[in-house]
């Protein structure tokens, strides 16, 4: 299996387990006398299977991203890397967002506010940050497809 697979089926289990989690609330609790519409016992069972393969997996795909080298950079350093510049591109988005807006006075006399930072040189630092992200990105999702899921 590839890592991307791994991937995929993660996303999918978190998925699964959400849904079942959903069926065993709507049929946990009936009226004394009625039936529920799925049996509770068996979507538990099914819950825990979930579980197990969403816990192996992690396991595995934790274990091929520390260990599979992209760059120079352990797959685990260049998430971390993408995380860290998504969080740092939100700050600048917002600060160019900010240091755009125009405030206007009614009044000569009402106070004037301006902007310390230019929101163009701000922007083009987001753009910056975000070409880069999408290079990691597209760097991560290629060696996805190319990596083969260790321990599993």
């Amino acid at each position: 299996m590839k890592l991307a697979e791994a991937l995929q089926e993660r996303a999918d289990l978190n998925k699964k387990i959400e849904e079942l989690r959903n069926r065993l609330d709507s049929c946990i609790l009936v009226q004394e006398g009625e039936e529920p519409a799925e049996d509770p016992a068996a979507l538990l069972l099914e819950l825990d299977e979930a579980a197990a393969r969403l816990e192996a997996l992690m396991a595995a795909i934790n274990l091929t991203n520390s260990r599979t080298k992209a760059n120079g950079m352990t797959l685990t350093q260049l998430i971390a890397r993408k995380d860290a510049l998504t969080v740092q591109l939100s700050a600048y988005r917002g600060l160019a967002y900010t240091a755009g807006q125009n405030t206007s006075r009614a009044r000569g006399t009402e106070i004037r506010v301006k902007a310390l930072l230019k929101a163009s040189d701000l922007q083009r630092k987001a753009d910056q940050l975000a070409k880069e992200i999408r290079l990691l990105d597209n760097l991560l999702q290629e060696t996805n497809w190319k990596t083969k899921l260790i321990g599993l």
